[in-house]
């Protein structure tokens, strides 16, 4: 069975993510099968850059997203888009509007101090 899960990547006290999809026994940094984005969560608010094309590809093949990342999805409305993805709508349109959402988005480059908690 495929996840789509994180990976950490980054120093330490510096970590980010990839978004990957991974068998499900393989370890959190092991082998994948591919990138599907990235996430950081030290900027405000935290950065997501995800490839929704590959995304609703490997969700229609039955790949299930961790709850991690599920609850990411969620926060910025794809599982909304993939659920209409799958009762028929165009993927185009889907991805213009996500890529409309993406950029109305605003993030702040700088990431917070490691030092806050």
């Amino acid at each position: 069975m495929v996840r789509i899960r994180l990976r950490k990547v980054g120093q330490r006290r510096q970590i980010n993510y990839r978004i990957i999809a991974a068998d499900k026994e393989s370890p959190r940094d092991g082998k994948f099968l591919e990138i599907l984005g990235f996430y950081n969560p030290r900027t405000e608010p935290f950065t997501l850059k995800v490839k929704e094309d590959r995304v609703y590809d490997w969700m229609s093949k039955g790949a299930q997203p961790s709850e991690s990342v599920m609850k990411l999805f969620q926060s910025v409305g794809l599982m909304d888009r993939y659920a209409r993805y799958k009762s028929g709508e165009s993927l185009e349109v889907l991805l213009a509007e996500s890529a409309a959402y993406f950029e109305s988005r605003k993030v702040n480059p700088s990431t917070t101090a490691a030092s806050k908690k």
